[in-house]
């Protein structure tokens, strides 16, 4: 009877394993499966506006570099582009937009996603093509461009990605919940089997021993009369072997799990079970976090929701965010929490090479005896910084501040918990900074860097409503190079380039941060002088840009220099009129008067001058 309640309860306890093993496996590749197509579509938007940015600025000519800049990204194997039917129509065949396969050719004749896998021991490759389709997007509507209908797929996006990344390490943790099932179900049925005192006896040594195991400690039991009974000898020998092996494979799982998270093992007698534990709970509320932030929209969200776990799940209350560009040399300080301040600032601002942590790219924490940090001059707090690379020019700083040894110390404990997230929210970072260097672009010319007209059209939008809220007064200044076909027709296009970067330069240097420069067309420059107390302000300006260009000369070849003027015609607002464009219109009637009066002026625009004017 005992054998068979045995033989039972060891079916079942199998059933029960199997069954939640497969469960497990069954939610973990449809949630693998649903991520790995989440990204694809990702990368297809950031390729779909990569195109549609480099078209509006016309590019076309650097598509195939960005789609190779694109497809060199982690993890992908490959990304093609393919043409429908209508674009084929419109533009006639591309030998390298064609599809490849029958996937392609059934979501160009279909319109949907499509995707198939690929699936070895080692691998697992995704294949999949996401449409592109015409409508409206970003103020740019397809239908005017092509000659098709709403809904109509033009093209689409094809990839091939490698997500064995993803597979592996779900599979990892998935594999503990039946061990540890399973190492359960095996000391359940031993200690079933004791039936007398004398097995009491050994009943009360495993009582002892699992009490010993749950506390963090393995110890072997003894059996005193080993000629007693041959059954209970190898059933106490195969229990201590068990428990051999139980504390190597659990103290195994406890680091491939900490592994996940980058946290050390340490020799304490904590139960590796408990600790195992932990970081199961961890890394199931970080998956849920990684899930989170793939639909937020702006990276703003995402260090909003990281500064919420800090907060919410760690106790971590005061801490700064800081955005440091290695190229660029610039910093900036994208988020803080709690009553502190970045109190380093002063010292790094204006140079963020002297940030330890971004320097070394390291930890730099507080310590007892010495500085590490040289700028960090607060006696009664400490320091925890953290360095995360987002992208190749663009680290993020973390900045944490303690009041006391002890907040710190418990900072410390939790770190590679916290570092978990912040390494999970980085890839998610440098997708919405890509997405914002794309959308920059479109509003960005080309040759100087300035803005461009199309960005002048939908700020001033914001910024008119802005000015005449706070009551202040805009000086638009109108300019143009003068005599600028010769330099072309001489010297040749891009010695012509040459001389509007130098003017962009100019400008740049001339007036203020808060001023707006664009590039209205050709050789001709707005700048919008926000905020300027006066006219006599704006003239100022406005001939101090004039006389510096004058005086700039510019490097043509061998030896010869250049020196160019520019006329400049100034009008205000609102004293000229209430329509930001009226008075554009008036700057320029004011940089025809100059034209006419001899270049190289400055000269104020007059109503008197509007019948001189032929505006039609």
């Amino acid at each position: 009877m005992r054998k068979k309640s045995t033989l039972l309860f060891l079916i079942i306890g199998i059933s029960v394993t199997v069954l939640i093993t497969g469960l497990n496996l069954y939610n973990l590749r449809d949630s693998n499966l649903k991520s790995s197509i989440k990204n694809a579509q990702i990368i297809s938007d950031v390729v779909k506006n990569g195109l549609l940015s480099h078209m509006i600025n016309g590019n076309t000519d650097q598509i195939n570099t960005f789609i190779n800049s694109v497809g060199s990204l982690k993890n992908i194997e490959e990304l093609w582009l393919i043409r429908g039917d209508y674009i084929r129509k419109q533009y006639g065949k591309d030998k390298l937009r064609v599809p490849k396969d029958q996937i392609d050719r059934d979501v160009l004749n279909t319109g949907k996603i499509k995707y198939s896998l690929n699936e070895h021991f080692s691998q697992t490759i995704m294949r999949i093509t996401v449409p592109y389709k015409a409508i409206p997007s970003n103020g740019v509507d397809c239908v005017n461009c092509h000659n098709v209908n709403y809904g109509d797929t033009l093209g689409a996006v094809s990839l091939k990605m490698d997500i064995s990344d993803i597979k592996q390490n779900g599979l990892e943790v998935a594999y503990i919940i039946p061990i540890i099932l399973i190492l359960t179900l095996f000391i359940m049925i031993q200690i079933s089997r004791r039936e007398n005192n004398y097995y009491l006896d050994i009943l009360q040594q495993l009582g002892k021993s699992i009490k010993l195991a749950i506390s963090g400690k393995f110890k072997r039991i003894h059996n005193y009369e080993v000629s007693k009974n041959d059954r209970v000898t190898n059933l106490i020998n195969d229990y201590n072997t068990m428990m051999i092996t139980f504390k190597d494979t659990s103290y195994d799982i406890e680091k491939k799990l900490q592994g996940f998270i980058g946290q050390q093992i340490d020799n304490s007698n904590v139960n590796p079970l408990e600790k195992s534990k932990d970081i199961i709970n961890n890394l199931s509320n970080l998956y849920q976090f990684k899930k989170e932030i793939e639909l937020d929209n702006t990276k703003d969200e995402i260090y909003t929701r990281l500064s919420q776990v800090f907060i919410n799940q760690y106790g971590v209350n005061n801490f700064t965010f800081l955005e440091i560009d290695t190229l660029k040399n610039k910093m900036e300080i994208v988020k803080q929490a709690g009553n502190v301040e970045l109190y380093c600032k002063d010292n790094i601002i204006n140079d963020p090479e002297l940030c330890r942590c971004a320097r070394t790219r390291n930890d730099v924490v507080s310590i007892d005896f010495h500085k590490s940090c040289p700028y960090f001059t607060q006696k009664n707090k400490f320091h925890y910084c953290i360095d995360v690379e987002i992208s190749k020019n663009i680290c993020l700083i973390i900045n944490f501040i303690s009041y006391s040894k002890n907040e710190l110390e418990n900072l410390k404990n939790k770190i590679s918990f916290v570092k978990s997230y912040i390494n999970e929210a980085a890839p998610s970072i440098e997708v919405k900074l890509l997405m914002n260097v794309l959308q920059e672009s479109a509003f960005q010319d080309a040759l100087t860097g300035l803005y461009n007209r199309k960005f002048l059209e939908e700020h001033t939008k914001k910024l008119v409503p802005q000015v005449k809220r706070e009551n202040i007064n805009i000086g638009v200044l109108l300019l143009d190079m003068d005599h600028f076909k010769a330099v072309n027709d001489e010297y040749g296009h891009d010695i012509g380039d040459k001389v509007l970067k130098e003017l962009a330069n100019i400008l740049n240097e001339t007036v203020r941060e808060s001023d707006l420069i664009v590039r209205y067309g050709g050789e001709e420059f707005v700048v919008l002088l926000i905020g300027v107390n006066s006219e006599s302000d704006a003239i100022f300006v406005a001939d101090k840009i004039r006389r510096r260009v004058r005086e700039n000369e510019i490097d043509v070849y061998a030896g010869n220099k250049l020196r160019k003027t520019v006329s400049i015609g100034l009008s205000m607002f609102p004293q000229d009129s209430n329509n930001l464009d009226s008075v554009i219109k008036n700057a320029d009637i004011a940089l025809y008067e100059a034209k006419n009066n001899g270049r190289d002026k400055v000269v104020r625009f007059q109503e008197s001058q509007v019948s001189s004017v032929d505006l039609f």
